[in-house]
């Protein structure tokens, strides 16, 4: 392809990219409709989110940085909230368990489309106990049970073909008993200590409503889109 062509060919894309926009009018977000407490609101939001049969609504994008401040964003599943914080499972041996361990103040968001929602979340990330960690891991499928086992998570592999085949042994091993409770497994809980609601508007003039602490309670405060 020459260059004259490859030129026009990104013409072509970036004026797609361009023109790629939606018209948000489903809701507003106001002072006077949102709940004065942002564990409330996000209740709200994520039972709505829930009953429009969304994908996975409750993943979440959970961001870290890295020992040199390098920031790390994947996506995880929230698995409890209440006002105690936002609650997540992974493997303490991972990178993003050892980000936290070298910064536990992290960042969650919550990307609904579907009903043109955002919502960030500020705080800080501490394991929870090991009674609640046993306790979600026995609820789990046993096929997740030994998925826990099998991937030393973050580290270099060589094959696909090595982690199957570890699974399909384990699976014989722990076929006649139940799957036992990886000791490098476990539960985070964020406190959060801001919220961000953003809901979409229309001629790009979202909502972006922001809860703070403050004595006695949450300070609410608006952001220009």
């Amino acid at each position: 392809m020459s260059d004259s062509e490859s030129q026009a060919l990104d013409q072509e894309v970036n004026k797609d990219l361009y023109d790629a926009r939606k018209v948000y009018k489903k809701a507003q977000l106001t002072e006077e409709n949102v709940a004065k407490n942002p564990f409330a609101q996000f209740k709200a939001w994520y039972d709505e989110a829930e009953s429009a049969d969304l994908i996975e609504p409750n993943a979440m994008v959970l961001a870290t940085v890295d020992k040199d401040n390098r920031p790390n964003t994947r996506t995880v599943l929230l698995k409890a909230f209440d006002e105690n914080g936002f609650v997540f499972f992974t493997n303490y041996t991972s990178q993003k368990a050892k980000e936290i361990e070298h910064n536990p103040e992290v960042t969650i968001q919550f990307l609904w489309l579907g009903l043109e929602r955002q919502v960030k979340i500020r705080g800080t990330a501490k394991k929870i106990s090991l009674k609640d960690s046993m306790h979600y891991f026995f609820l789990r499928p046993s096929g997740s049970q030994i998925g826990a086992w099998v991937s030393h998570q973050s580290q270099v592999i060589s094959s696909k073909a090595l982690l199957v085949n570890q699974y399909q042994k384990l699976k014989q091993k722990f076929a006649s008993g139940q799957v036992p409770f990886p000791d490098f497994w476990g539960g985070y809980c964020i406190e959060p200590s801001y919220f961000e609601f953003w809901q979409g508007g229309d001629d790009r003039l979202h909502d972006r409503l922001v809860f703070t602490p403050q004595e006695n309670g949450w300070k609410i405060q608006r952001l220009a889109p």
